[in-house]
């Protein structure tokens, strides 16, 4: 071996490296967006669960309950029902994460010490949220009201959606989303660099063909392609993990069509940001990456800082999760959760309109 040699190619590697601007990107920044997605993602301890409380018997000891679980962090009372029914439209539109019913006898409940005072309803579809809710139920809200009375459990918890807990219920949705992104972004961006590395574009050159109807082909097909694995997912988890569709399956299919546009237009636009196969799956990683972390797949949203929701909140995953969730599990339809696909069809929109106007029939 000779180290004058051996010297000479790594020197000239690194000045590959360095030329290859996407590439050396890539190297600080895969670590750094590392450190920052799972630092601020990684957080269990869930606060400021959006709910909702229903007041029965309206007397000084029930609103003084009612004060002492919005000071506890864990819930956000944001709204106030009337009628058991409105806790349930709130849950079924995911507008909340939990409530709270005071029940008439509430009273007598505090005096007997025999039985739980109060019932919490959870949103069964996120497992993060029944955690919250099981450590909140330990709490002994009579000593508070009442210091004579003896310490029993507080709070009798409902599990809506998920009664028995089982975790590939609140998965599989999510799967969805996680299988589509990491698939249609990077088939999309990798074909696209490929057509421009084996010269097939040359051939593109010489035709009418515009940029829309250029883009718009190569898209087609991984439409249908998106469709066949979204149902592949849907059937094995109701085959194997008895995982339901309680809504409407064609919600599930727009929601899904929506959402894998969305996902072909972000690989269209890196696919003009790249020169080469190896740097489309670099940019393939480093946008899943977030949308896995940040999206409340695997780590609640409720838990994050509210910079790290606001990013969330840009991410096409964050909204289809909660799409899938709520028409899945919760049976909820496209009205109940039209905010979260008018989101989707947004961001699809916009990455599709960019993603066109930097699509050139060039070599270069």
């Amino acid at each position: 071996m000779n180290l004058r040699r051996l010297l000479a190619i790594v020197i000239k590697e690194l000045r590959q490296v360095r030329r290859d601007r996407l590439t050396l990107a890539m190297i600080i920044g895969i670590p750094v967006l590392q450190l920052l997605m799972f630092g601020f993602a990684i957080n269990m301890d869930v606060r400021n669960l959006d709910a909702a409380v229903l007041d029965q018997a309206q007397t000084a000891h029930s609103r003084a309950l009612v004060a002492e679980l919005g000071a506890s962090q864990v819930l956000n009372l944001r709204y106030r029902a009337r009628v058991p029914q409105d806790l349930s439209a709130l849950l079924r539109a995911g507008r909340i994460a939990a409530a709270i019913v005071i029940p008439p006898d509430f009273e007598a409940r505090l005096a007997r010490s025999d039985r739980p005072a109060i019932q919490m309803i959870v949103d069964g579809t996120d497992q993060t949220v029944q955690q919250a809710a099981r450590q909140l139920a330990q709490f002994p809200f009579e000593t508070l009201l009442n210091p004579d009375a003896n310490a029993v459990k507080s709070v009798e918890i409902v599990n809506y959606y998920n009664p028995g807990r089982k975790a590939p219920i609140n998965t599989v949705p999510g799967l969805v989303g996680v299988i589509l992104t990491m698939t249609m972004v990077l088939f999309t961006a990798v074909a696209l660099v490929r057509e421009r590395e084996r010269g097939n574009l040359e051939m593109l050159i010489a035709t009418p063909v515009s940029p829309w109807e250029l883009t718009l082909g190569k898209v087609l097909p991984f439409v249908a392609i998106g469709l066949l694995q979204t149902t592949v997912v849907l059937l094995l988890g109701w085959l194997v993990f008895s995982v339901p569709v309680r809504g409407s399956l064609s919600a599930v299919y727009v929601a899904a069509l929506v959402f894998i546009v969305a996902s072909l237009a972000l690989g269209v636009l890196l696919s003009t940001l790249a020169r080469t196969q190896f740097q489309a799956m670099q940019l393939a990683f480093f946008i899943f990456l977030p949308q896995i972390l940040l999206s409340g797949f695997m780590f609640p949203f409720a838990g994050m800082p509210m910079l790290a929701q606001w990013f969330g909140e840009l991410l096409p995953m964050t909204h289809f999760l909660r799409l899938m969730r709520g028409i899945m599990l919760r049976g909820a339809d496209l009205t109940d959760l039209w905010q979260e696909l008018a989101a989707l069809a947004a961001f699809a929109a916009i990455a599709l309109v960019i993603a066109v106007t930097r699509v050139k029939k060039r070599l270069d």
